[in-house]
């Protein structure tokens, strides 16, 4: 019996959300070859909410279609890596003024949690607990800006880059002080100044992209 297309959507739209935070945090490498067959086997459907979800992703330009029919995840040069950045680094800005200028005591609570998983993670010298926890803490901050449009625009760029973001992380020290730049940037948001707030986030994706150009 052929599932409802509802319940393809359903299931295309579950896969594509796990493919993009493999992306996100670096599990699935720029370049990598996304493989239709496995992917089911991964997710135990068939294979037709998978490639619907491979189209999706593609249609987004997180992946692009290669040799051979197949899926790659999208692979950037230096200069359009550089190009991309010199956006994000405004974007993120613009959310952190934002957030800094609407901020709830519930958004507030969500960040200081946040914040904490992303210490445990980095002191457990979990890699990939941290990445998870350090997208979390910025798509939180994307969220405290109360404007669905801009919270996109800043997530898809974030998950485009991901793959390359991840390598800067190589060891439980490069963790840690990741985790403790946090701390800086939360309190220029938690001060209620969107200037000061978005100067902090500059700082802060600053210095992020210089240790992503060292290592890609």
């Amino acid at each position: 019996m052929e599932m409802p297309s509802s319940g393809r959507e359903s299931t295309a739209a579950r896969i594509e959300a796990a493919l993009l935070e493999d992306i996100a945090i670096g599990e699935l490498e720029a370049g990598a070859r996304l493989d239709e067959t496995r992917l089911a086997e991964r997710f135990g459907v068939s294979r037709t909410p998978v490639r619907e979800a491979l189209n999706r992703l593609t249609a987004q330009g997180v992946l692009v279609t290669g040799e051979k029919r197949g899926v790659r995840v999208a692979q950037y040069s230096r200069e359009e890596l550089a190009q991309m950045f010199e956006a994000m680094h405004e974007i993120e800005a613009f959310c952190a003024g934002l957030a800094a200028q609407r901020l709830t005591l519930l958004a507030r609570s969500e960040l200081e949690s946040a914040q904490a998983e992303c210490v445990a993670a980095a002191e457990s010298g979990d890699r990939l607990r941290y990445l998870k926890a350090n997208e979390a803490l910025h798509f939180l901050i994307y969220r405290a800006t109360r404007n669905i449009y801009i919270e996109a625009l800043a997530v898809d760029f974030r998950r485009r880059t991901g793959p390359f973001r991840a390598k800067k992380f190589a060891t439980r020290d490069d963790l840690i002080a990741s985790a403790r730049s946090h701390e800086e940037l939360l309190q220029t948001i938690f001060s209620a100044d969107s200037e000061r707030a978005s100067d902090g986030m500059r700082r802060h994706m600053t210095a992020s992209f210089l240790r992503v150009l060292a290592v890609n």
